[in-house]
């Protein structure tokens, strides 16, 4: 596959070091860590390999990847691991795509508190699903969910919501059977609206009192419990946005939308056009239009760019794929052999786990030679700063 001609490690190379020095003493260690990790990936600096094609003897060297999951390059094969994973737990079922999102309000308040509020998101937004799905007046079943936390707008601002990926169906409260939801509709969003809004207004109140929110700059004020019960009242007669798509077009096409998904960053090289004396220009998304205005452009200077990028760095160990319900990871094998008992499906030959001759090993996958097609074979290995690393740190392998 050929590498885009405009990559995010191309800004921070030319743009990177002035805009550190301007931020000095306001930049994170994570961040930090994020930037130099990109600006490294696949460069010299991490050492390499070299291989060859075990027919023609076509060479290449191939640079080591940084794999930190903020790193547009790295996420497409981690994707194709993670999903190796989940494609022996589907189901013969349809799926449903149920988006969950911070009002603005409270989007403002998470960014200092990113771990405690990123997370009680996740919470609120899946206890409102497995709520409702198990009230008998709507689907009166145990559900399975698989969430994914965004916390970017097309144009890279800070706007955090949770993409849901929801079976069409549960297992009945007694474990006895398959409880199918309506065709084409899962649960109704008004409700699930009405009960996200209450639990997550409850559970930051709950954090509030517990000191585990900070406060800073034109917010400090809301560290007092009265002006913090003060900026939450309006939010309890605001409209929370949730929505459902219609359900996917059969398994195939929810691995699909997982792989665009689970593993995306604040921006891929892909949208990016050009870097030059006007800054940063890359595609963004209107939902408001339609057609080719769906698609128009927007150029940001080069701190600007660089600045909301990083605005999307997560906390150490925080996870931002997160299975709910039936899917739990405690008891999720033993849930989904039960689902596909109760629907009459034939359990997977061989799941993909990572072991065995059959497992996917997407970590050690490497495309076939560019000349003839065959298998190309490591025949050297350097490290850090060995003698294939003399060339500059942003030398990239062809």
């Amino acid at each position: 596959m050929r590498r885009p001609s405009l990559e995010v490690a191309d800004i921070f190379h030319r743009h990177g070091a002035a805009w550190r020095a301007a931020q000095a003493g306001h930049l994170s260690l994570g961040q930090l860590k994020v930037m130099s990790a990109i600006e490294t990936c696949r460069t010299a600096a991490l050492g390499g390999h070299v291989e060859a094609c075990e027919d023609c003897g076509h060479s290449r060297i191939a640079y080591n990847s940084c794999r930190n999951r903020h790193c547009p390059r790295c996420q497409g094969a981690a994707a194709r691991e993670w999903l190796a994973a989940r494609e022996a737990d589907l189901l013969p079922v349809g799926y449903f795509h149920v988006v969950f999102t911070l009002p603005a309000e409270i989007a403002d308040i998470a960014y200092p508190n990113k771990a405690v509020i990123y997370h009680l998101l996740f919470r609120a937004a899946s206890e409102a699903m497995l709520t409702i799905a198990a009230d008998p007046k709507h689907l009166g079943a145990r559900i399975g969910i698989t969430a994914v936390l965004h916390s970017w707008g097309s144009a890279m601002t800070h706007h955090p919501h949770v993409h849901m990926i929801v079976p069409g169906g549960g297992i009945a409260l007694d474990g006895e059977r398959w409880v199918s939801c309506r065709p084409g509709f899962l649960l109704p969003v008004r409700v699930l609206s009405r009960l996200f809004r209450r639990l997550l207004l409850a559970k930051l109140t709950d954090a509030h009192a517990a000191g585990r929110l900070r406060f800073f700059g034109d917010n400090a004020g809301l560290g007092d419990k009265r002006a913090f019960a003060k900026f939450l009242a309006p939010l309890k007669k605001k409209n929370w946005f949730v929505y459902a798509k219609p359900p996917f077009a059969g398994p195939e096409a929810v691995l699909a939308y997982l792989s665009r998904y689970t593993h995306r960053v604040a921006i891929s090289n892909s949208r990016l056009i050009a870097l030059d004396e006007a800054g940063v220009t890359f595609r963004v998304k209107d939902y408001r239009r339609n057609g080719s205005e769906r698609y128009p452009t927007m150029t940001l200077e080069a701190g600007e760019f660089i600045r909301r990028f990083l605005l999307h760095v997560l906390p150490k160990g925080f996870h931002r794929i997160r299975h709910y319900g039936l899917l739990a990871s405690a008891h999720a094998k033993a849930n989904i052999a039960r689902a596909r008992e109760l629907l009459a499906a034939p359990q997977p030959k061989a799941e993909c786990n990572g072991t065995g001759a059959d497992a996917a090993t997407p970590s050690d996958w490497r495309p076939p030679c560019p000349c003839c097609g065959g298998r190309m074979i490591v025949i050297e290995t350097f490290e850090r700063g060995g003698d294939r690393a003399r060339a500059p740190p942003w030398t990239r392998a062809p």
